[in-house]
């Protein structure tokens, strides 16, 4: 199926959509034989909640993000909290690249539609995590610039604005429903595709298009397979 518009846009969710967010990985590397396999799971899926938590209040750096979260889930599984240690599972950020096929896929949808990124990153790791991309981007925004981090309502009326859009001119594409498809369908864009990676639940009726090849995103748009 191919979407019955001429999107202006196409925007994009980057990281855990496009660039594989590894920071489940990463904090595990850096606490190292501190973070006993006892408790490690649950440290991680709480820390999860308490970044997601911290996103929708005050905004704050995302440094301060990944700081807060991990000292939030330190305290709830009786572990050290250490300042360094959030440091750099922050600073590994940049260095993550895309998912397989994700570069391919973007530059194939280039030719039909101009790609704009809206990410929960601050700007300066947006830029570098986009050019790990390897795709032409017309416009990357930051919460950073925004001051303010998805799911709140207010970054896609930032969006809105900057690209000087409206919600049906504009297909949104990413890989969280909790982070993206919910806030976009309560502000109006109908034109979504969810990139299935496995780590949310399926959420069909906030009534987008799910793939799980991204090799298919640029079929959506009534491009021929390559």
């Amino acid at each position: 199926m191919a979407f019955d518009i001429k999107p202006k846009f196409a925007t994009f969710d980057m990281n855990g959509t496009l660039i594989k967010f590894s920071i489940n990985d990463t904090m595990r590397e850096i606490l190292g034989d501190r973070l006993p396999a006892e408790v490690a799971d649950e440290y991680l899926r709480i820390c999860k909640a308490y970044r997601i938590d911290e996103c929708t209040g005050a905004y704050q750096p995302f440094h301060q993000i990944v700081a807060r979260s991990m000292e939030r889930a330190s305290r709830k599984v009786g572990l050290e909290y250490r300042e360094d240690e959030a440091r750099a599972v922050y600073e590994r950020v940049p260095t993550w690249g895309p998912y397989p096929g994700v570069t391919e896929a973007l530059n194939r949808l280039a030719e039909a539609v101009p790609l704009v990124i809206i990410t929960n990153s601050d700007t300066e790791h947006a830029v570098r995590l986009a050019e790990n991309l390897k795709a032409p981007f017309e416009v990357i925004i930051s919460a950073e610039e925004m001051g303010v981090y998805k799911p709140r309502l207010s970054a896609f009326e930032y969006m809105f604005d900057k690209l000087g859009v409206t919600p049906d001119e504009i297909v949104h594409v990413s890989a969280s429903p909790m982070y993206d498809h919910r806030p976009a369908a309560i502000m109006g864009i109908e034109n979504k595709v969810y990139v299935d990676r496995g780590f949310e639940h399926d959420e069909h009726w906030l009534g987008y298009e799910r793939i799980t090849d991204i090799a298919d995103l640029p079929v959506l748009f009534g491009l021929p397979r390559p």
